[in-house]
């Protein structure tokens, strides 16, 4: 009854019966401090730590990590057929040869050592799911996740299937000038509609506060990636390499897929924005 007493700061009568009853006439309110924390997935702080030793110490945030504010990004998932994977593989390992300091990208593997092994080779790097973003990757913070997921659902409410067309290799320099990456650039089928999204896109972020996405958007998935700006020397390799394949040049692109769903992930958690009506 003592530690009752203190926690419920009620007084008994000296003389009355211990039987256990709270006395409610004399039971106080407590305050409370503050509010339960929200849901433990949305409390994880997005991981902006890489997962090589090799690049821990060279890679740098596009903005620096907040307790409270979680990784916004929105993008379409995409998958390589499996019909073009042994192309790709081919074309991967030729330019590898001659720039041997190449990661896969979110894997964080040295290509060199990849290359050892076929299979693995083309499990990893082009057997997971790759994303063309269709905004910027900002923070947010806990209250803006609810309004932002909200208003993406809404303005994609009616997208209809559509082909994307992978015509050409290039290269991007992320803004910070820390890491190059070897990518494939939509050009031809899908582009129109993929700027149409990002335009819905930057309205949202727009309303919250958040940069929008670049000026002239490129639309692009990254396979590889090289500590620095490389630009110039892997540019130069992919056009040699260009030059040398005719396939993918006759045809008009390396590959295409089709656009089925636009996802947005926020620090730990994913959210299907919308899916294509006639998906």
């Amino acid at each position: 009854m003592e530690a009752l007493r203190a926690t419920y700061g009620f007084e008994s009568d000296e003389d009355g019966d211990d039987d256990g009853e709270i006395p409610i006439n004399r039971v106080e309110c407590v305050k409370v401090s503050s509010l339960p924390p929200p849901p433990s997935d949305l409390l994880q702080a997005p991981n902006f730590s890489d997962l090589s030793a090799a690049s821990r110490t060279a890679r740098i945030r596009s903005f620096p990590h907040v307790e409270g504010n979680y990784a916004l990004h929105v993008y379409i998932p995409v998958l390589i057929p499996p019909t073009v994977k042994k192309k790709l593989m081919i074309y991967v390992k030729r330019l590898a040869s001659v720039v041997p300091s190449l990661y896969v990208v979110d894997a964080d593997i040295p290509l060199s050592e990849l290359s050892k092994d076929d299979e693995n080779f083309e499990n990893v790097l082009l057997g997971r799911e790759f994303h063309i973003s269709l905004g910027r990757t900002v923070p947010i913070q806990v209250h803006q996740i609810d309004s932002i997921v909200a208003m993406l659902r809404q303005k994609f409410v009616s997208q209809r299937r559509y082909f994307i067309e992978f015509n050409k290799w290039d290269v991007f320099v992320n803004d910070e000038q820390t890491r190059s990456f070897l990518s494939l650039e939509v050009l031809g089928r899908g582009l129109s509609e993929m700027r149409k999204q990002i335009n819905l896109v930057d309205y949202v972020y727009k309303l919250h506060g958040l940069p929008e996405f670049y000026k002239n958007p490129r639309p692009h998935i990254s396979l590889l990636w090289a500590l620095g700006n490389i630009s110039e020397k892997l540019k130069k390799n992919v056009e040699e390499l260009d030059t040398s394949r005719n396939n993918a040049r006759n045809s008009g692109h390396i590959f295409f897929c089709k656009f089925n769903s636009i996802e947005c992930k926020i620090g730990k958690k994913s959210y299907t924005i919308c899916k294509s009506l006639d998906g």
